[in-house]
């Protein structure tokens, strides 16, 4: 699977992006046809802490499945977004399969 991160408007750590891969690497775990992932981090312009965002978009054959997550950090933002597409994967999979 290709993963690709994605930091808008500043540098993400080298940390940052081995625990974003390494999260998102599990998704395989979901779906062997997955082709690849992008990744956008963003930090929203608002005095609320939680003004860190996390974008992404997985490719399936002839399907793209999207979540964006905000949270404090980073980390947290990435670890709800792969919860949320688990979710989507094993939906998806349900449908292809008609139950």
């Amino acid at each position: 699977m290709n993963i690709k991160i994605n930091s808008v408007k500043f540098s993400a750590t080298k940390e940052l992006e081995t625990f974003i891969h390494e999260r998102v690497k599990k998704l395989i775990q979901y779906s062997d046809d997955i082709i690849g992932a992008e990744v956008f981090l963003k930090l929203e312009k608002s005095q609320d802490l939680q003004n860190k965002v996390t974008e992404i978009k997985v490719e399936l054959p002839g399907n793209e499945l999207f979540v964006k997550k905000q949270s404090k950090s980073f980390e947290e933002s990435t670890d709800i977004a792969v919860d949320a597409l688990k979710r989507q994967i094993k939906k998806h999979k349900e449908k292809l399969r008609g139950l």
